[in-house]
C-alpha cells in the first residue's frame, strides 16, 4: 500500500512539469509546421502578434501543445509565440509583499491574542510557479497564515512578546521549505501587531505595576541600610576623635550661612557636650 502511495506520488511530481525525454510527437510537429507556415504566408501582419516584449523584471513560460517549450522560461526582451500552438504566461520576479491578515490565535497559556504579520517573498523559478501550482500568491498567502497560526499556539504569551525575531525566523524557515517546490524563496517574515485583551492588558499592568513598587521598596531599604551603616562608621570615628565633632559643627554652620534663610543658630560651646561624651 505504502509502495503504491510512494509511486502515485512520484508519478504526480514527474507530471507537475513536462518531461525532456518526450516530445510533442509527429502530429504536435504536423501543427507546429502549420502553424509557421501560416506565419510566412501572412507575413508581415502575423509578425506584430507572434513578437512579444517581456520586461526585465518579467519571465514568460511558453507552452506549445500543452507542453513547456525548451523547460526554461523566456525573456526579458523579444520572444516568439506561434499563433494557434503557443501559450505564454507572464511572471514577475520582483518580491512580493504579503499582508497576513489579522489571525486568533490560542496561545499555550490558553490566551486569546490577535496576531497579524508580512511576508517577503519571490519567484525565483518561473517554470515551478506556473506548472506546480495553481495560484501560488494565494497559496503561499494561506500557507502563511496557516503557519503563523501553528507557530505561535506553541509559544506563551510571554515568550511572544519577547520572541518576536525568533519566531519570525522560525516562520520563515517553515515557509521557505514548503514553497521551494514551488518556486518561491521567502526573504522575510516580520510580526507586526500582537493584540491581546483589555482584561488581560489591565492585569499585566497591575502586575508590572506592584513588581515595580517592590523593586522601589527594596532599592529604599537598601538605601536607609546604607546610610545607617555610613552614620555607624562616623559615629566611630568621632568618638576616637572628639575634636572631629567640633569641626563638623563649624562645618554645618557654614552651610547653613551660605543659604539665604532665616535660619538662627545659637552656637554652643563644645566643652558643656564633654560630660555626655565621658558617660
Amino acid at each position: 500500500m505504502d509502495s503504491g502511495r510512494g509511486s502515485l506520488g512520484k508519478e504526480s511530481k514527474e507530471t507537475l512539469v513536462a518531461d525532456k525525454k518526450e516530445g510533442i510527437g509527429a502530429c504536435g510537429w504536423i501543427l507546429v509546421s502549420l502553424s509557421f507556415l501560416f506565419v510566412l504566408i501572412t507575413f508581415p501582419f502575423s509578425i506584430w502578434l507572434c513578437l512579444k516584449i517581456v520586461k526585465e523584471y518579467e519571465r514568460a513560460v511558453v507552452f506549445r501543445l500543452g507542453r513547456i517549450v525548451s523547460k526554461r522560461a523566456k525573456g526579458p526582451g523579444l520572444i516568439l509565440v506561434l499563433p494557434c500552438t503557443d501559450v505564454f504566461t507572464r511572471v514577475d520576479l520582483r518580491t512580493v509583499t504579503s499582508n497576513i491578515p489579522l489571525q486568533e490565535i490560542l496561545t499555550k497559556d490558553s490566551v486569546t491574542t490577535q496576531v497579524d504579520g508580512v511576508v517577503y517573498y519571490k519567484i525565483h523559478s518561473a517554470i515551478c510557479s506556473v506548472a506546480n501550482v495553481t495560484d501560488v500568491h494565494l497559496a503561499t498567502s494561506l500557507l502563511a497564515q496557516t503557519t503563523l497560526r501553528n507557530v505561535l499556539g506553541t509559544q506563551s504569551l510571554s515568550q511572544i512578546l519577547s520572541g518576536r525575531e525568533e519566531i519570525a525566523h522560525n516562520i520563515q524557515s517553515i515557509l521557505d521549505n514548503a514553497t521551494g517546490k514551488w518556486g518561491i524563496q521567502v526573504a522575510r517574515v516580520e510580526i507586526k501587531d500582537v493584540r491581546i485583551p483589555m482584561e488581560m492588558q489591565r492585569a499585566m499592568a497591575a502586575e508590572a505595576e506592584a513588581t515595580r513598587d517592590a523593586r522601589a521598596q527594596i532599592i529604599a531599604a537598601e538605601g536607609e541600610r546604607n546610610a545607617s551603616e555610613a552614620l555607624k562608621q562616623a559615629s566611630m570615628v568621632l568618638v576616637e576623635s572628639p575634636s572631629a565633632l567640633q569641626l563638623r559643627y563649624l562645618q554645618t554652620l557654614t552651610t547653613l550661612a551660605t543659604e539665604k534663610n532665616s535660619t538662627i543658630v545659637f552656637p554652643l560651646p563644645m566643652n558643656m557636650l564633654q560630660g555626655y561624651y565621658k558617660q
